[in-house]
């Protein structure tokens, strides 16, 4: 689904300091109608439950939470106008950016953008791109800025929002766009990306559907994994269709023990309508009216076929043999009333056969052979390849070897530029026109990306046809055999759909050339103000052997009682889409600059009556809030081939943007405040399930996710020994050096860690981090860092992130994971010291042979906790825990997870096991005390 079209937005506000690079959309926490069948026009304000509070903090992160994330699409008469929310909040300590990416297809026009930051809406509005650019100058030259939208051709368009803003900040984005569902092989699909990006308390997708003359069949097949099987609710009467899907945290998560979330991928709906007769069916609504066409029923017309192959050095591996493979099968589907040949080229043009011949199983099989016998090689000559085609059809019409009712087409399958004879493309496309018959037809396959795809739609547009891009990938075969479903089926050709000229006007294409199976053809237009209770439509097409000439009508007031069902103004925005759509194809094939004036003005007076954004129109962004003005710019790229996503800075020097240079692991998330009930031990756990962490006075908290349980014990140890928690032998170790607190505490000295080491023996570079500065040590080379300034560093296959006055956080070669928390305390305080705490994933990738207080728990023992009492703290519940063929006291306690709130922490609930863990742990916490930070751990 390349390449898309990038929307780029830039806002900077100097009261706020946000920066934003819009490219995609969101929304709020305002839902749609709960059921636009039943409550049209009612909205309701979504409430958090006390639930799902807490699940919202439970997910939160120490940098961005997404609060919800919905999508609704209502489809009427396969006109699909969809709307995608989300709330966002920064959660973090700092001001950073917040960034999101929707896909929306290629189709898509994106009508309606707002966005709400800590009260403040920008509502969007479509514009003349020159208008949209000049107030924009105006509003830069004021010192109040913002960025460039731009967009490239692809089957998804990518928008993307990235917003800065300051910490506890709220962000509401609500995005909307419309697009024609287009039927092939008999169905239409709808198609949805979901990439919330993350665990959301509130994530639900709804597709509703209203299709009057009745639904045929819905399905929503589970495109997003296995673990979203049976999770997507489809409901449907006769006419109308509710599809849901809203996962649950527990069901978003990638794993029973995951924090990401596995929400990410396509979403599909996919449907048909019911059809009374081949006579089509014809709505009328506000002003407009819609003629749906799609026959069925009906015998195949025969084919004339000439595949023209590139086999240029290019398509030299997995592209020909994906060709080839595709070949096979769509030879095999040649009927014997076909008649086709082969073209196959690179500098040279050969053909299999000089003449069209009639698809025997002889000739089949011959042609099956010749195709798997190309090798690829050399240059690529379009140009010739596609004259020498048009010639084969020509000379088989003259010759009488080609039905005068049969289709004829030229299907032509490149994967690169013309680089051999003609390599103009203009000169190209001319050539062709000049010499193509007006019964023949142009279908374009672009493979991969190194095709002009654009030249590729052009010509097959210029000459009755479409081009498809084909993805070079394992898939390519069926992608190439799925193509040529939709056109081995003709059933009309010449087919037009005519209305009383009295009656309408403004009436889109109504001449086309073939209709296919599974395919549909859609007329729309204006109503004149008449006073017929009726319109008709009246269309023709020659069939096999047979010509058609049918008639159809509709109430002109027959769906406007109905129209509470849809939503508003369905068929006038479908009119509109059509013809922008089709006056932009007609502008790419305009012969010449004055053409193309008179053109790009009709699509610039539509986008802008009907709030669409075009590569001739943009969307101005401007806030509501006087005192705050501020104003941002989306329109759409002049490169096509490539796009660009350019942003340009403020002209005022005073508008400080500070950017996170790093992005926290997933895993890393803030434990949530407990709850009442919590508090008196009566829920488990609630540090998220597979995090392992030491903090405090040193504090150890393992979570054992097999039996979903969490163990807690204190070392109580010297201050400057070096505590062993992970040994991995010859590969890595990461130890913790402790530090005493300035003086006796209840007759005790406190013990900290100040001073984390990891150290990677296979890239031989080892990180300390200390409370004072960051040390990365490779062979000879010492780099220091200090905690003032946030900076990304790499060493070999180690990512180091640190975020200043905050933590470090350690990547090494995707698989291990640490974070480093810093704990900064009143410098006078006359007990505590600054200390530092040590995060770590459970799912790290260490070897079998992995040691350590918290190493050896990387495979988990078997642990029984029974004969669970009160104790005399009567929050405290008493209990006995048999592991390791060992039974001891354990105390039901709670124990400090600071990474969401570091001054008081979070409570993290779990069995206590007193003496330093004896008894839980292999050996003696002694046995854990290393001469130095970067030794390993001795066998035990």
């Amino acid at each position: 689904m390349k390449p898309p079209v990038l929307l780029c937005v830039l806002l900077f506000c100097q009261s706020w300091a946000f920066e934003f690079v819009i490219d995609g959309e969101w929304e709020s926490e305002t839902s749609g109608p709960l059921d636009p069948y039943e409550q049209s026009g009612r909205y309701r304000r979504n409430i958090l439950t006390s639930d799902e509070e807490e699940d919202f903090e439970a997910i939160q992160g120490n940098d961005i939470t997404v609060k919800s994330y919905k999508v609704e699409s209502r489809i009427t008469f396969r006109f699909a106008h969809t709307t995608v929310k989300s709330s966002v909040v920064n959660s973090g300590p700092n001001a950073q950016s917040i960034s999101f990416n929707v896909q929306i297809p290629k189709r898509a026009f994106i009508n309606k953008f707002t966005m709400n930051v800590n009260g403040i809406t920008f509502v969007g509005s479509v514009k003349e791109k020159t208008l949209a650019r000049k107030l924009y100058a105006q509003a830069r030259a004021r010192g109040k800025a913002a960025g460039i939208v731009r967009t490239n051709s692809q089957a998804m368009e990518t928008f993307k929002t990235e917003v800065h803003v300051l910490p506890g900040s709220k962000v509401e984005f609500e995005l909307h766009y419309q697009e024609m569902l287009q039927r092939k092989l008999g169905i239409y699909q709808h198609t949805l990306y979901i990439q919330p990006g993350r665990l959301v308390p509130l994530l639900q997708v709804d597709v509703y559907i209203y299709e009057p003359k009745g639904i045929k069949f819905v399905t929503a097949p589970n495109t997003l994994g296995e673990q979203f099987s049976n999770l997507t609710k489809v409901t449907h009467t006769k006419d109308k269709a509710h599809v849901v899907f809203k996962p649950t945290l527990t069901q978003q998560r990638k794993c029973k023990n995951c924090t990401e979330s596995a929400v990410d991928g396509i979403f599909t709906v996919k449907y048909d309508v019911e059809r009374e007769s081949n006579a089509g069916e014809l709505q009328v609504s506000d002003g407009h009216f819609v003629q749906f066409f799609a026959p069925s029923d009906l015998s195949p017309l025969s084919k004339n076929i000439v595949f023209v192959i590139d086999v240029s050095g290019s398509m030299w591996g997995l592209k020909m043999k994906q060709t080839v493979e595709a070949m096979r099968a769509i030879l095999d589907d040649l009927s014997m009333d076909d008649h086709f040949s082969i073209i196959d080229f690179n500098h040279n043009v050969r053909c299999w056969r000089d003449d069209l011949v009639q698809a025997s199983t002889i000739q089949v099989d011959e042609a099956k052979k010749y195709i798997k016998s190309i090798k690829p090689n050399g240059g690529t000559n379009i140009n010739e390849a596609l004259l020498r085609a048009v010639q084969m059809l020509v000379r088989g019409s003259n010759q009488g070897v080609i039905d005068p009712r049969s289709v004829s087409m030229i299907i032509l399958v490149s994967d690169g530029d013309p680089t051999v004879g003609e390599i103009k493309l203009n000169t190209i496309q001319k050539n062709v026109k000049r010499v193509m018959r007006e019964e023949f037809s142009l279908f374009s396959l672009g493979i991969g990306f190194d095709v002009d795809y654009d030249f590729l739609e052009r010509i097959a547009m210029d000459n009755r046809g479409m081009a498809q891009r084909i993805y070079a990938n394992h898939d390519a075969s069926e992608q190439l055999k799925t193509f040529y479903s939709q056109v081995s089926a003709p059933l009309l050709k010449t087919i037009t759909i005519h209305f009383p000229e009295s009656a309408v006007s403004d009436v889109t294409q109504n001449h086309f050339d073939k209709f296919f199976s599974g395919s549909e053809l859609t007329v729309a237009g204006k109503l004149n103000p008449t006073d017929l209770t009726t319109l008709q439509s009246f269309t023709t097409a020659s069939a096999t052997n047979m010509d058609m000439n049918i008639q159809t009508e509709a109430d002109v007031q027959e769906l406007d009682s109905t129209q509470q069902h849809s939503f508003t103004g369905f068929a006038r925005q479908m009119w509109a889409y059509i013809t922008v759509n089709q006056l932009l194809a007609e502008r790419s094939l305009a012969p010449n600059a004055n053409k193309k004036r008179k053109i790009t003005q009709q699509i610039i007076a539509l986008a802008v009556e009907h709030q669409f954004v075009t590569p001739f129109t943009a969307m101005l962004v401007e806030s509501q809030d006087q005192e705050h003005a501020e104003r941002l710019i989306a329109d759409s790229p002049t490169d096509h081939k490539h796009g660009c996503c350019s942003a340009t800075t403020p002209s005022s020097g005073s508008v400080s943007v500070q950017r996170v240079v790093y992005q926290n692991p997933p895993w890393v998330l803030p434990t949530p405040t407990p709850s009442l009930g919590e508090a008196t031990g009566e829920h488990q756990s609630i540090l998220p399930v597979h995090i392992n962490l030491v903090d405090s006075d040193p504090h150890f908290i393992i979570h054992l996710p097999k039996t979903n349980m969490d163990i807690c014990f204190n070392i109580d140890s010297k201050p400057g020994h070096i505590l062993n928690l992970i040994s991995d032998p010859g590969m890595i170790t990461i130890n913790g050096q402790l530090v005493g607190s300035k003086k006796m505490k209840n007759n005790k000295i406190y013990t900290y860690f100040g001073t984390i080491s990891i150290y990677s023996k296979t890239d031989d570079v080892q990180v300390i981090v200390g409370t004072n500065r960051i040390d990365l040590i490779e062979g000879k080379n010492n780099h220091s860092f200090s905690w003032g300034a946030t900076a990304e560093l790499m060493l070999n296959r180690i990512k180091v992130a640190i975020v200043k006055e905050q933590h470090v956080n350690l990547t090494i070669d995707g698989g291990i994971s640490v974070m480093v928390l810093l704990h900064r305390v009143w410098k006078k305080h006359p007990v505590q010291v600054d200390f530092l705490g040590i995060y770590m994933p459970n799912n790290n990738k260490y070897s079998p042979s992995v040691h350590g207080l918290i190493g050896q728990f990387a495979k988990e023992p078997e642990v029984k906790v029974y004969a669970v009492h009160e104790g005399t703290d009567p929050t405290k519940k008493e209990a006995i825990m048999e592991v390791k063929g060992n039974k001891m006291a354990v105390t039901r306690g709670w124990q400090k997870d600071y990474r969401g709130d570091k001054k008081r922490g979070s409570d993290v609930y779990c069995w206590f096991v007193h003496n330093s863990g004896k008894g839980f742990i292999d050996g003696s916490y002694s046995s854990y005390i290393l001469p130095q930070l970067d030794s390993f751990l001795p066998s035990l």
